[in-house]
């Protein structure tokens, strides 16, 4: 009898190496030894392989599994995700773009801020520096002020349907030595998802350099990085960056989690020609599909967020935030960029014009015409 595998949300830190091959080979099961079972109305069902950039193993994956083995019985055989987790089809992010554009994937479930060098209208589908940083901020813009039908729009250039965003997480920096000033950022190297995001923290003299999440542990424990962004508490225990970092930088005051990536969101993107060949009402349910997930996942992972933020205290991990003056220097180094960045193509300028109209708007009062003040689009 194969021995049941060690719930790496409750066991103590392992070695990520043997943590990543037990998952990963568990994964593999799951994913492609699973049987698949025929009858009248699965075969002539829709079968869509679908690829995370969630590792193997690691919480967002189960979440992401789990969702996707449930739609077939939800569609009545009529759909059917397999799902695979990061590198399984697509070695890279780049890789996984073009994946599904030319349907070698049919769907994908990235970070959508990972193509700001392909759209940079995508540096605004997700939360940027001193951006809005509520949830229910970004559910307004997709659902109430247009952000979605014009996210579509853009992503139909490049042979993609934008099925709609997937609320994660606000990210946090791990780190092997103390940060708690903007000052002692300077000369660091950072592992940063580039983009805007990489361009604010360059303004504080730091080093910045882009990896996938699977290649941040031996990065920082070769020394190859001083730090490292990446989502939250609960995955990044998962990946084990208690074992090699001290230090957590929540970059913001009390009651901030992140002032870099607040609402980092993800999405369901699909290949424009395996959702054109769905009928409309199974469109419609992947739409209703996705909503309902993003509730479930946000809220799971919040959930998660807290049992490990316990773990990585008990295990000698030291948080730090930045001083009110910090929160607000940084806020005045990101603002001109948000400009520059929607100033790069016409589809940024539009979305970002979303964005902008909404936080002037005095019932959100985000920020002023003084912040703005010499800024124009």
């Amino acid at each position: 009898m194969k021995k049941k595998s060690e719930n790496p949300n409750t066991a103590k830190p392992e070695s990520r190496r043997h943590f990543l091959k037990t998952s990963a080979a568990l994964g593999a099961a799951t994913v492609l030894g699973a049987p698949y079972i025929r009858n009248a109305e699965a075969a002539k069902g829709h079968v869509w392989k679908v690829q995370s950039v969630w590792d193997a193993g690691t919480t967002g994956y189960k979440l992401f599994e789990t969702w996707c083995n449930g739609i077939k019985e939800k569609s009545a055989g009529e759909l059917n995700f397999k799902p695979f987790p990061a590198k399984a089809v697509a070695a890279d992010n780049n890789a996984l773009f073009d994946a599904v554009r030319t349907g070698v994937l049919q769907a994908m479930n990235p970070f959508s801020l990972y193509w700001s060098g392909k759209i940079p209208a995508s540096v605004f589908l997700s939360s940027y520096p001193a951006g809005p940083d509520q949830p229910s901020q970004w559910e307004t813009m997709f659902y109430g002020l247009g952000l979605l039908e014009l996210t579509r729009e853009i992503y139909s250039k490049f042979g993609l349907f934008y099925v709609g965003p997937i609320q994660h997480d606000a990210n946090i920096i791990h780190s092997k030595t103390p940060v708690n000033s903007l000052e002692q950022l300077k000369g660091m190297k950072i592992r940063l998802p580039g983009g805007m995001v990489a361009e604010v923290f360059e303004k504080f003299g730091v080093s910045t350099t882009s990896m996938p999440g699977s290649d941040i542990y031996p990065a920082l424990e070769k020394g190859t990085i001083d730090a490292a962004d990446y989502v939250g508490p609960a995955i990044n225990w998962d990946l084990g960056f208690a074992e090699i970092t001290k230090y957590i930088i929540c970059m913001g005051q009390p009651g901030q989690t992140s002032l870099y990536q607040p609402v980092d969101l993800m999405d369901l993107t699909v290949n424009m020609g395996a959702w054109k060949r769905l009928p409309k009402k199974m469109q419609s349910f992947v739409e209703e599909q996705v909503q309902t997930y993003s509730v479930h996942h946000y809220t799971t992972i919040q959930r998660a967020d807290l049992a490990a933020m316990d773990k990585f205290l008990k295990a000698g991990t030291t948080i730090s935030r930045l001083s009110a003056e910090d929160v607000k220097r940084f806020r005045q180094a990101a603002v001109p960029v948000w400009f520059e960045w929607a100033k790069k193509n016409a589809d940024a300028k539009r979305v970002f014009k979303i964005h902008l109209d909404y936080m002037l708007n005095p019932y959100m009062g985000y920020i002023t015409p003084d912040d703005i003040k010499g800024l124009s689009l």
